[in-house]
């Protein structure tokens, strides 16, 4: 696992999170936040998220200016295939609420791109957490499970996924 602290230069994380955190964001509602809580849990009220997809089976789902923010995390990342680039918005909880062991993607690597500082958190299933703090980005074997979580101190918890082949 790698883990980089202020990843993106502060003029390049600026832009970028002033669209993420913008309030014309195109955030979109789903029903549940793992694949595992989708099948078993709906019934939970407080088991959602809202996503905003770029890239899904290695197409691009938006429009070319919001991949052209990416750009500054492409230059960073050694890739030979984007398979899944996500955005993931989880709204403050009355407590911290884990979303369910999971694995992005079968094979390849896993990248966290924390786009706000909370009190949420990603566990790892060895018992490793990495704490939710603006521009960090953390890199990892997508064959190790892991889970999100909800936040207290803040309005919501952002970060962007990036799954790929290096």
């Amino acid at each position: 696992m790698n883990i980089y602290t202020n990843f993106l230069s502060k003029k390049d994380f600026k832009v970028l999170e002033s669209v993420i955190l913008s309030d014309i964001m195109p955030w979109y509602f789903n029903n549940g936040i793992s694949k595992l809580k989708k099948t078993t849990n709906r019934k939970n009220k407080e088991d959602f998220q809202f996503t905003f997809t770029f890239i899904k089976d290695g197409q691009q789902c938006c429009h070319q200016d919001m991949i052209n923010l990416l750009y500054p995390v492409f230059s960073k990342l050694k890739f030979k295939k984007i398979n899944r680039i996500k955005a993931n918005l989880i709204p403050r909880k009355n407590k911290i609420i884990e979303s369910g062991m999971h694995n992005d993607q079968k094979n390849g690597t896993t990248g966290i791109l924390y786009m706000n500082t909370c009190n949420g958190y990603t566990l790892f299933e060895n018992g490793e957490k990495i704490k939710s703090e603006k521009n960090k980005y953390v890199e990892f074997n997508s064959a190790i499970k892991h889970t999100g979580t909800s936040c207290t101190d803040q309005q919501r918890r952002i970060v962007i996924n990036f799954n790929y082949e290096q």
